[in-house]
């Protein structure tokens, strides 16, 4: 049987494995797009339940399951992170008022969830989290009529939670063209396997929090480091070894350790793996060739890759310096109040602008908490708050706000983008319901189209398009179009595009990494281009990841 203590050490050494293997699962993103996220998010959500239960000393199973469900619902951030949350919801409703719990209690607890999840997603993909959340259910269930022993049920758990991520690549193409499985059901797997090694062996998973380091520190570590590169090229290569070659691997081996270090090799019958550092990348190449023909490559300048790491660690330590915005409580008094999330000083002040009382700070690889936007709803002076999300992850937490007021109305108005939210916004009637306006807003949201000019985070292949990492790149509607070098270049090419002989309205918005005269240089092309027939407005947004939006109207 499992009591409150060994629930609450399992759900934090779920939350530590998470963490510890947060980066990798934010790297099975699929999209070149900077939005790779999901393992940060689900990681959040669940440390969040870990610090609240830090403090419990009980020994209820049902109490334990209860704030930490309450937690992961207030901390939940994007899409993976909340499902989570919901999936613990229903664990939690399902050990109400237990004390101890058995290995079917805790089969039939995650059916609870399961189900919830599915309902709470408009439109259920498998291959995804959901897919993984309810493999493991199921095979829990069925492990529990065979032996109620908890431990023996959580094995039986964990273990088809990885035989289902395994099959994600076969359930959605996507994930099988990009070769990786699911980052969601990949960060699942990992909370249920941190809690199997408290369940089993009774130990929680260790973490270690970074501490923050200054801008000295970190300069000083860096100079160390880069004194420590003795080779500048990473080199990874994959031979498919040809039948009637008789060259020994382990030659191959000798060979690459006299010409670098960090040599890992890996070989079977068939391929034969390689990764070392090195100066000379094309000796690699020539040597593996003499083994078969070559069917992955990968050379990356280490140098230069720390060297990329020092400024954004710089920026992002200037972002991280600035306070987090706080909403002090109102009392519900006016009869609408408005609540938008967008990053950059410019697009708050935009949406202060157009009515918006309070503007939560949040948008791609930013998902504020669902804590977050509540926060801000509670501090809107309205009886009926209105909800701007202005991002297809944000939605999903936005509306587990709505239970969770009770003096004020909240309706979400699930804009997926800038552009959707600042039309939505226009489009807003005082004399009509919250439910008319909703409908008529969002109605209005769909008519606008949304150009965005942003870098590649990653080496891709997409829609046939070969993409490099810091490739510019240009997306209409959520859907990649156009690879440029330059942000000025992607930004005309989409604006040709979506121009269409019906737009009446233009709004040109630059982020925080664009100068003003590449600004202005954009804004006069679309001027030329489209002025005869179009208003065309220029915005400063300061918004990051993004070096232009473009709305279209």
């Amino acid at each position: 049987m499992i009591n409150g203590e060994v629930l609450r050490n399992a759900i934090i050494s779920g939350a530590h494995n998470i963490s510890v293997q947060k980066n990798h699962i934010n790297d099975l993103n699929i999209f070149p797009v900077p939005d790779g996220d999901t393992g940060t998010n689900m990681s959040m959500t669940v440390m969040a339940a870990a610090k609240a239960l830090e403090e419990y000393d009980g020994e209820t199973a049902g109490e334990v399951a209860a704030i930490a469900a309450k937690a992961m619902l207030r901390g939940a951030r994007g899409n993976s992170g909340v499902i989570t949350s919901i999936l613990f919801r229903g664990f939690a409703q399902g050990l109400k008022d237990t004390d101890e719990v058995n290995g079917k209690n805790i089969a039939a607890a995650l059916g609870i969830g399961v189900d919830a999840a599915y309902k709470a997603v408009a439109k259920p993909t498998e291959g995804t989290i959901l897919t993984v959340a309810r493999m493991a259910y199921e095979a829990g269930m069925e492990a529990s009529r065979e032996n109620p022993d908890p431990v023996y049920v959580w094995q039986a758990i964990v273990n088809k939670a990885n035989d289902a991520l395994a099959i994600t690549p076969e359930l959605l193409p996507v994930l099988k063209k990009a070769g990786v499985v699911d980052a969601g059901g990949k960060g699942l797997c990992s909370i249920f396997e941190g809690m199997l090694c408290c369940f089993k062996d009774g130990e929680i998973v260790e973490y270690e929090e970074n501490q923050a380091l200054t801008m000295e520190s970190f300069d000083s570590a860096a100079a160390e480091f880069d004194d420590d590169i003795e080779f500048t090229y990473c080199t990874e290569i994959i031979v498919g070894r040809e039948p009637e070659c008789e060259l020994e691997p382990d030659d191959l081996r000798s060979f690459l350790q006299t010409i670098g270090d960090c040599v890992v090799m890996v070989n079977d019958e068939e391929i034969i793996k390689i990764h070392v550092h090195t100066e000379t990348p094309n000796v690699v190449l020539e040597k593996g060739l003499l083994y078969g023909q070559l069917l992955a490559v990968k050379v990356e300048n280490m140098k230069e890759q720390h060297k990329n790491a020092k400024q954004n660690s710089k920026k992002s330590s200037k972002k991280k310096n600035k306070k987090k915005e706080t909403f002090p409580f109102a009392e519900p008094v006016d009869d609408f109040g408005f609540v938008a999330v967008a990053a950059g000083d410019g697009l708050k002040t935009l949406f202060n602008d157009l009515g918006c009382t309070n503007v939560v700070s949040g948008g791609q690889s930013m998902n504020p908490s669902t804590d977050d936007i509540l926060e801000a709803v509670l501090g809107t002076p309205a009886k009926t708050v209105m909800v701007l999300p202005n991002n297809k992850n944000i939605i999903l937490a936005a509306e587990q706000v709505v239970p969770l007021v009770t003096d004020r109305k909240v309706v979400i108005v699930p804009t997926r983008t800038i552009p959707q939210g600042m039309t939505a916004m226009l489009n807003f009637d005082p004399d009509i319901s919250a439910e008319s306006n909703a409908q008529l807003m969002l109605d209005a949201a769909h008519g606008v189209g949304t150009g965005l000019v942003t870098f590649a985070a990653r080496n891709s292949e997409f829609g046939g398009k070969k993409i490099k990492e810091g490739d510019i790149i240009a997306l209409q509607n959520g859907k990649l179009t156009i690879t440029e070098k330059s942000a000025v270049k992607a930004l005309v090419k989409l604006s040709k595009d979506m121009v269409t002989r019906d737009t009446s309205f233009i709004t040109l918005i630059y982020g925080e990494d664009v100068s003003e005269e590449d600004a202005n240089k954009a804004y006069e092309e679309l001027c030329d281009k489209f002025g005869s027939r179009a208003d065309i407005s220029l915005v400063k947004g300061d918004q990051p990841i993004y070096y232009f939006i473009l709305s279209v109207e």
